[in-house]
């Protein structure tokens, strides 16, 4: 089982689409572990982008993703980082594909509605930055029963 970071950004909070999102995530099968409403400081933001602190839309970034509340959630699931990153869709909006969220959404190539996590590595990093010990929760979901396929005694 995989554990990854996904933000909904402040233009998916804004436009009231994070009920929509979130149940995306329920419906494929994937587990929310941990999730909260947050505004983002310009620490947590310079922190979390500081791979992209070179670049020319960094500061643009900084200021866009702390400009309004988010909504922080810990998804996991086998396979949970590849899976989200389909679902999200391409980066642009305007050039994803339809029944991905960014191309179901969005139009913008500013405002993309939404950040996933692109590693293990990644997904380990941003975790720890966005949840404290004991944010991320581990339970059961009977249901998994019916998502995954244990014939085989492992997650299929």
């Amino acid at each position: 089982m995989e554990t990854t970071l996904i933000i909904l950004k402040p233009d998916a909070v804004q436009r009231g689409l994070s009920g929509r999102i979130i149940s995306r995530f329920e419906e494929k099968g994937l587990k929310i572990v941990g999730m909260k409403l947050m505004q983002i400081s310009q620490d947590l933001a310079s922190t979390h982008y500081e791979a992209h602190r070179e670049r020319p839309f960094y500061a643009g970034l900084v200021k866009f993703m702390t400009s309004s509340p988010v909504v922080v959630m810990a998804v996991q699931g086998v396979g949970a980082i590849a899976i989200s990153r389909s679902m999200m869709g391409a980066t642009f909006g305007s050039k994803a594909d339809a029944g991905t969220i960014r191309g179901d959404f969005g139009v913008s190539n500013s405002f993309n509605l939404i950040h996933g996590s692109d590693s293990p590595e990644a997904a380990e990093r941003e975790l720890k930055l966005f949840f404290k010990d004991g944010e991320v929760l581990s339970f059961e979901r009977p249901g998994d029963a019916w998502v995954y396929d244990m014939s085989s005694g492992s997650p299929e």
